[in-house]
Formats: structure tokens, sequence, C-alpha cells
């Protein structure tokens, strides 16, 4: 088959990572999830809850196609999403809270989801709509924890280089609507929960933190995590999380008896639609894998090493051709100035970490260039997707008076990235499938290196 020649490598991976996004658009697989498990009316009330990035998208979605589907049954609601991360309902409310860091916003909307769900029965039925995200957007601190020591241990946990289950397994025991406790506040009522997946392996109790689902983890777990990260969290954490009331939802709980839990959109459905546009171009894609984790900076080493590979000795694969990948690195902060040797924080994100690692890494390798980016339009510190990066960046650094390794030192790439002009810049996707990551190794240097 021919293929017409390829657009140059930033439009081509920009275009690559749009067809991942909009391959988890809540418009798109929302409707088709209510068709597969909701085929008549519920016989009593239809309450729709939610939290996250994509919630007040998906809330959108569920209405257009209710009204299409069930014109005769009134439904309504409340869906807490990020600020400006909102949605036009007509009859499901749509309030917005801050994230990462939770705010009192967060605080009565999750109070008022609780309220909301009371004195359910057998015949109504509870729909879920649970996104990336909507951890901070719940917070809902076990007494005598405080909304302020809520917001110490996200800030811990965010600094600490922990994996989102790490962190989901300690946010589920601090909190009075995570770890299944809004599931079992819904009871007897029937409950479907429809999941956009932003974490490693698709568990739905990583999602959101689980607030409507079981958990199999116990306070004694996020203990251990506690005294592994060496987390600095204020008493009352300490306390709350040592104490029985800390306990979330177990599996054999009897309130969970009527809950269904679907995944709607998931990261390597976003990775399979990148792959598609290159593919379309006659290039060859390859998904490393749907769920890394691991230091951001580390996880740069490993790419840059398989795309010199590649480029040099056609091993494993030949090129050209792109590396894919998806999941959730992690970024650790120095814990004192005495650990970083450049004075001075910058602006920076996971996704712009791992290419500001990777650029270094790579050396200017002629022919590689590499986009990596945050599906829901926001990474890290800064309402900036992420960036691209070519075999003249460092180059195009050095020209700035940039110094590429101070940036990483300062975790500031958003800030490098701005100064080259190679920032990706979306706007609120309101979808969430977390990183989406690229290495596109469009020259076979194999020949240069064997002479």
């Amino acid at each position: 088959m021919d293929h017409a020649e390829p657009p140059e490598p930033a439009s081509l991976m920009r275009d690559m990572f749009e067809a991942a996004v909009a391959a988890a658009d809540p418009m798109l697989c929302i409707p088709q999830a209510l068709k597969n498990c909701l085929t008549e009316p519920p016989r009593g009330r239809t309450l729709v809850i939610g939290a996250g990035k994509a919630s007040a998208r998906m809330a959108q979605a569920l209405e257009a196609h209710w009204a299409e589907a069930f014109p005769d049954t009134p439904i309504s609601g409340l869906v807490v999403t990020r600020t400006g991360y909102g949605a036009p309902c007509r009859s499901i409310e749509i309030v917005e809270a801050a994230h990462p860091v939770p705010d009192a916003a967060g605080q009565q909307a999750a109070t008022r989801l609780l309220k909301c769900v009371e004195g359910l029965s057998a015949d109504d039925v509870v729909i879920a709509l649970m996104s990336g995200g909507g951890s901070a957007l719940l917070p809902a601190p076990l007494s005598p924890m405080t909304l302020a020591d809520e917001q110490a241990v996200n800030r811990a946990l965010l600094a600490s280089g922990a994996t989102i289950t790490d962190m989901n397994c300690i946010r589920r025991h601090v909190s009075a609507i995570k770890g299944g406790r809004l599931a079992a506040a819904c009871a007897p009522a029937r409950l479907i929960n429809l999941l956009i997946s932003d974490v490693p392996g698709d568990n739905p109790i990583d999602i959101a933190s689980g607030p409507t689902v079981v958990d199999p983890t116990s306070r004694e777990d996020a203990l251990a995590i506690i005294a592994r990260l060496q987390l600095a969290l204020p008493a009352a954490v300490h306390a709350v999380v040592s104490g029985p009331l800390a306990e979330s939802v177990k599996p054999d709980d009897p309130c969970l008896a009527r809950v269904e839990t679907y995944i709607v959109a998931a990261p390597q459905k976003s990775l399979e639609a990148a792959a598609e546009v290159a593919r379309g171009h006659g290039i060859p894609a390859h998904i490393l894998s749907d769920a890394i984790e691991g230091e951001a900076r580390d996880v740069a080493q490993v790419h840059a090493a398989l795309a010199r590979q590649i480029a040099t000795r056609n091993q494993p694969f030949r090129a050209p051709c792109m590396l894919i990948s998806g999941g959730e690195t992690t970024v650790t902060f120095a814990k004192s100035p005495a650990d970083t040797s450049v004075s001075g924080m910058g602006v920076g994100g996971r996704n712009v970490e791992f290419l500001l690692a990777l650029a270094i890494a790579l050396e200017g390798l002629p022919g590689v260039h590499a986009l990596a980016c945050d599906t829901d339009g926001v990474d890290g510190g800064a309402e900036i997707a992420g960036a691209w990066i070519s075999p003249d960046s460092l180059k195009k650094a050095r020209d700035a008076g940039l110094n590429a390794r101070e940036s990483l030192a300062r975790h500031d790439g958003h800030g490098f990235f701005q100064t080259l002009g190679c920032s990706v810049v979306t706007g609120p996707t309101c979808t969430n499938v977390n990183d989406f990551r690229l290495v596109y190794i469009s020259q076979n240097l194999a020949a240069v290196a064997v002479a």
C-alpha cells in the first residue's frame, strides 16, 4: 500500500496526541456504555453523581444519550470537576473545585454528594461518573482531621515520588467518601459505575481513589506506605490512619452487592488510536506499555536507550518507527535545598521532566524526535499539556542561554520548553487517560554506525 509523505515530525506527533485524546472523549464512550448496561428506564429515581476532570463532559454525554433513549424519564444529580473543566448540563448540576490540592469548594461538594444519595430505595438507580482527578476534588477528611490536614497529605504525596497506587491507598484511609464509602451510602439502590481510567492497570480502586468500589487494602497497608515513604504528616492524620474509622469498605460488604463497574475509556485504547495515525502514514508504531511507572527521568533514560539502539542497530525494531507509551511517572522533589546543586524551583510536570531528561540523554541524536503530554491538558504546575523535542533542541537551548541540566535540576521543564517555543497547549480536554509519550526514530543510522 502506498502512503503519502508523512507530515513533518512535530505536526505528526501532535496529530497522534490529538487522536489519543479524541479516543477518550466521553461523547464517544458514554452512550455506548449506557446502551450496554441500561436497556430500560429505572422504576424509581435516576440519580447521577461523579467526580474527576472528565466528569462534567461525561455528564453532558449522558444527558444527550438519556434524552434520546428515555425521553420520559427524568434524571438529576451532582458532579464535581476541576475548575475550568465544566460543561453545560440541563438536569445535572456541575460544581468546580481545585486540583491537585483540594479546597473548600471540593469539601462542600463531597458533603453534598453524600447527602444526595441518602434515602434511596431498591428501585432507584445511581450512575456514578468517575475519572482521574476525582480524589483531590472530593476532600472529606475523617475526624479529627481538617481540610488543611488533607491538603497536607496531598502536598506530601505529590512531592514524594509515590506511585499512584500508594497515593490512593493513603487517600482512601483518611477519607469519609473514598474507599467505597460513597457506594455504601447509595445502598440499596443499584449503582452503575462508568469509569474513565487514568491509572496503570485500570484498577477501579485507583480511579479517583475508588469512592464507589470496594477496597481490598487496609489501614495497615496505608501505615506501611507512610513509613516507607517517610512522609511528614500532621498528627491528626496519623491518629486517623491508626484508628478503626480509617478502614474502608471491603469486598464482602453486603452494601455493595448491587454495584456494577465498567471501564468506558482507558489508556490502551488511546495509544492504539495514536498508533493508527502513524501507520496511516506508513510508519510502524510500537506500543511499549500503557502502564509505565517510575521516576520520570529514569523512564526517559530507558526510552533514550531504546531509541539509540533502534537508530544505530535496527534493534529491536527497524527505523523509521514510533515508540508509544502511557502510564503515570513520578517526580521526586529534593527534601532539602542541600539535595540539589541549583537553587530556586521552576515550573514543571512529569511529562516535561521526562522530555527534558530524554533530550539530555539523546544528546542531539540525529533523526530522533519526541513528544510527552498529559491527556487532560495539564502537566503538573502549568496549564500546559506538555512539549516536544527535536534533534536540535539542546543547541537551540544553548543559543537561548539555557542549561538543560540546570533546568532539570530545578524541575523547570515548562520554563525550558516555553523559552524554546515547543510547549503543547490544548486547554481543558475534558477527559483524562494520563500520560502520553511518543519517540519518533525517523532515520536509520545503522549503516553509519557500522562504518
